[in-house]
């Protein structure tokens, strides 16, 4: 049980309504998961609005609601909490209720369009490599030190932050390296943490159907830096252009890196392979098995980063070797019948597009580049025709197929994707609505030497169709129907 007054301390409070003398014993934003003497915290949500479940969670065993707008009908023996925000007033009363646990260890946000899941997961594998106790809070999977939680979020919930973060306490965690979604800062997830640094990594097409506009997007971002505290540092990448406006008011230790222009960290590509990378980095090489110069990126914020924590440059050079790639991330295999295929999350233009020069560049256009690609439904639908404008002028063989339909009819989405080929690459494409039957024609497609790019799922289990999720794995899915060929 823990006293009302002490769960509200910092939150902005517009009115009360009843005692903060009460003890209480649980916090929730959903009414359905209220019981006896918990506090029901009532949240406008892009869909459903919390104000109209608060006599329901009275009915359960409210004694406290958390409110933006008081109700007409006030029970006596209930507190009520009015704010101006209630997902504000929810992330701290959240660090309040577990202790503020961001206090008690080194927390790392990773924020930006692309590569938050790279940095943010082999961070968290060079501090194992260094003998730490290590938190990680990722699109992929949520860890506290050895153990594994599953991720449904992107940025969890401010509740489920704070209650990881508290579990990493219990378990004498030292750093916690964790993604910050556009969405989790928009929504005041990340509210109430004490940050030891943040880092960005660029900025591209995304998420356009939630922010509306691409200043708005890069402006929520931006807030997370806004809110770094002095003693905290701030690590942005100088070659997007929007790494300087993420520095514009920040009151956090400002440092850079890049590859192409001047910044406090910087990197050369000297190889560039299927089997990795061959950097230079502050004059020295290192061997990283990750491909590709978009991991350059990754590999150079990984060194700044940790250097920043405090490892020793020598130390992180050589933690940096032994790194392995993360799952569904330029994750690849080569067939018996020498078959190469790649798995990758690109989702977004600049990362299907950076995907797809990487493996331009290390190829010997002797072979085929097939890719297969979709596009997620009741997302984004603006940036369909710019994947397929894409896919199809930098591959020699495109198959579009569905992704995440979620609610959408496939074909529509299809249709959108097909509209930015341009003519001359017609002949490239195909179109197939069964993502299995599309993997399957890449594959037949495909003959000795010749690469296959599937593009859009990376990790992702599951396929999303009319609200049920699918088990589907487009990693075993293509291992799966390249072993049945070859026999």
């Amino acid at each position: 049980m823990k006293l009302l007054k002490d769960i509200l301390f910092k939150v902005a409070i517009q009115s009360v309504v009843g005692s903060t003398e009460v003890s209480v014993e649980a916090i929730h934003f959903n009414s359905q998961k209220i019981v006896e003497n918990d506090v029901f915290v009532a949240i406008k949500g892009s869909t459903t609005n919390g104000h109209t479940y608060i006599k329901s969670a009275i009915e359960k065993g409210a004694i406290v609601v958390v409110c933006e707008v008081l109700p007409e009908q006030i029970e006596t023996a209930v507190t009520y909490i009015e704010v101006a925000s209630s997902s504000r007033a929810l992330a701290i009363m959240a660090s309040n209720f577990y202790g503020n646990p961001s206090q008690n260890l080194k927390l790392v946000g990773v924020t930006g369009t692309n590569g938050k899941t790279t940095i943010a997961t082999l961070l968290y594998q060079l501090f194992k490599k260094a003998g730490y106790k290590v938190g990680l809070l990722s699109t992929v999977v949520v860890k506290v030190d050895n153990k594994d939680f599953k991720a449904t979020h992107t940025t969890p919930d401010s509740l489920s932050i704070n209650r990881y973060l508290k579990e990493m306490n219990n378990e004498g965690v030292a750093f916690c390296f964790m993604e910050v979604s556009s969405h989790g800062i928009h929504q005041n997830r990340t509210e109430g943490l004490q940050f030891e640094g943040g880092v960005f990594t660029n900025l591209s097409h995304d998420h356009l159907d939630y922010h509306d506009t691409f200043a708005a997007y890069r402006d929520v971002k931006k807030r997370f830096f806004d809110q770094l505290p002095k003693q905290a540092f701030a690590l942005v990448n100088t070659d997007d252009k929007n790494g300087a406006v993420m520095l514009q008011n920040t009151a956090a230790k400002k440092y850079t890196y890049a590859l192409k222009s001047y910044a406090d960290y910087t990197a050369q590509i000297l190889e560039n392979s299927f089997n990795g990378l061959l950097l230079k980095i502050d004059g020295s090489e290192v061997w990283t098995r990750l491909v590709g110069d978009f991991n350059a990126y990754n590999v150079l914020a990984i060194f700044a980063t940790a250097e920043l924590l405090g490892l020793e440059k020598v130390e992180v050079l050589r933690l940096i070797s032994e790194l392995k790639s993360v799952s569904g991330r330029f994750q690849y295999f080569i067939s018996d019948n020498k078959i190469t295929a790649i798995v990758d999350y690109a989702h977004t233009p600049d990362a299907l597009k950076n995907v797809l020069e990487t493996i331009n560049s290390i190829r010997t256009k002797n072979e085929e580049l097939i890719t297969v690609v979709g596009c997620g439904g009741d997302r984004d639908a603006t940036k369909r025709p710019k994947m397929g404008h894409i896919a199809s002028a930098l591959s020699t063989k495109v198959v579009f197929t569905s992704d995440n339909p979620r609610s959408e009819v496939p074909e529509a989405i299809i249709k959108d994707i097909e509209n930015g080929v341009e003519p001359q690459n017609f002949k490239k494409t195909l179109s197939i609505t069964d993502r299995e039957q599309a993997i399957k024609t890449a594959c037949q497609l495909a003959n000795s030497g010749d690469i296959i790019l599937i593009a859009g799922k990376g990790h992702e289990t599951y396929q999303d169709i009319n609200g049920m999720r699918f088990d589907f794995d487009d990693y075993k899915t293509v291992e799966k129907i390249l072993k049945q060929l070859q026999k």
